[in-house]
């Protein structure tokens, strides 16, 4: 009989142990492996503009490997933001809407629920935001300005291009790359000549879209001389591209494009990379990521998140190598912005509205 009791009691100690075993290994994965269920929504060109919107992709993507993430993906077609984010907002944790476009309805849903978190890519805090609302913001005109040096480093015929998506945003946002980029060419050559033109107007956002449209831009300004041309245009930007690649194959010698946001070298065709210089990196996947897990961390917080040359926020892509001779040189520029030795303006000195020459 003692015998028993003692291989029962021996029996309970070691099921207990078992149980508490499995208990901590389910708690442990549940605290290292789920995260937050985020929502997101993109603007219109969607996910796959090579741009802009996959960089936010690609910042979900990497949450939903490395954090645990479970996600949730729209696209707006233009005319049901409002109804989009609502329906993000009921069922996740943090909602991110993917451009200025949001502003009106993410700011209103926001405060129609203080419990969930929300950021805006590019979505100013403007006056009286919710809470529990984050800008995510970049300074777009210390990227333009390294690739602005990097265009005027390069150049053999000193005249060079800005194609500009939508000129007079809310923000004028892209009249800040614009300015970014004209004042690091400057540094270089004051006497260098810029060629401007944008592909609409705020009353119509295709130039976010129109690759044929950015083709025939950059045609015209390769053909008044330029030989570098630097875009912000989002899923246009494939224009200039083509552009560069077959006035180089017609003239048997080379001119450059300077793409955006993500590295548009690693996207392009493969006929067209060689013809890439750089590209303006506005580092929204890291971004995308650091707001999912700050959300994950208990960390959350409302108000303006800031990034840009010092926290990698923003940079120039060097695939292909053709910046490697030049390097140098743009980090020296680089340091000084970051320093404070220099100032990027913002806003550049000639309307958006039609074709300009610097």
């Amino acid at each position: 009989m003692k015998k028993n009791l003692k291989a029962d009691a021996f029996l309970l100690v070691l099921l207990s142990a078992v149980l508490l075993i499995s208990f901590s290994a389910l708690s442990c994965h549940d605290e290292d492996d789920s995260g937050p269920a985020v929502g997101i929504v993109y603007d219109t060109v969607g996910k796959e503009d090579k741009s802009f919107n996959e960089s936010a992709y690609e910042g979900i993507k990497r949450a939903e490997a490395e954090l645990g993430i479970s996600v949730n993906e729209d696209t707006t077609d233009g005319t049901d933001r409002e109804e989009l984010i609502r329906s993000l907002a009921e069922n996740n944790d943090l909602v991110i809407a993917v451009g200025f476009s949001f502003e009106d309805q993410i700011k209103k849903i926001a405060a129609e629920f203080p419990e969930t978190s929300f950021a805006g890519v590019d979505i100013q805090q403007g006056k009286n935001p919710p809470v529990n609302f984050a800008s995510l913001l970049f300074n777009e005109t210390e990227g333009s300005f390294l690739v602005g040096t990097a265009a005027a480093l390069t150049t053999k015929t000193d005249k060079i291009g800005f194609i500009g998506g939508v000129c007079a945003t809310p923000d004028a946002i892209i009249e800040r790359f614009e300015a970014g980029f004209i004042a690091g060419a400057r540094q270089v050559n004051p006497d260098i000549t810029i060629e401007t033109e944008y592909l609409s107007h705020w009353d119509d956002q295709t130039g976010f879209n129109n690759a044929e449209k950015a083709e025939m831009v950059a045609t015209r300004i390769f053909a008044a001389g330029a030989d570098v041309i630097f875009h912000a245009s989002g899923a246009s930007g494939p224009g200039l591209f083509k552009a560069a690649k077959d006035i180089s194959e017609a003239r048997g010698s080379g001119v450059w494009a300077i793409g955006v946001d993500s590295d548009q070298y690693r996207t392009a065709s493969e006929s067209e990379r060689e013809h890439i210089l750089t590209s303006m990196l506005k580092r929204v996947d890291t971004a995308v990521y650091n707001i999912i897990e700050a959300r994950k961390n208990g960390e959350f917080t409302g108000g303006e998140v800031r990034n840009d040359l010092s926290n990698g926020g923003v940079d120039y892509a060097t695939s292909g190598g053709f910046v490697d001779k030049i390097k140098n040189r743009l980090e020296e520029y680089r340091t000084s912005i970051i320093n404070g030795d220099i100032e990027v303006p913002a806003v550049p000195g000639k309307s958006c509205a039609q074709p300009q020459t610097y």
